[in-house]
């Protein structure tokens, strides 16, 4: 499974570390990715999930006492 964001999608960029040479070698920047158990229909996931979309209350996370469901890949 790819580590990209379950709720807007974001995964990592790619592009160019710069020395002070200006030496170019490849580079990766990745997004802030959190594990979190969200609310899927009538129980619960494990998705990974960017702190922005977090903060911003984008994904519902589970509370305690709700019921999990098996996990289906």
């Amino acid at each position: 499974m790819a580590k990209v964001c379950y709720s807007c999608g974001k995964k990592p960029s790619f592009g160019n570390a710069r020395s002070h040479s200006l030496r170019a070698t490849r580079r990766r920047w990745n997004p802030n990715l959190q594990k979190v158990r969200v609310q899927s229909g009538a129980g619960s996931r494990r998705v990974w999930a960017c702190t922005s979309c977090l903060k911003a209350f984008k994904v519902q996370k589970v509370t305690a006492g709700t019921p999990t469901a098996p996990e289906t890949v």
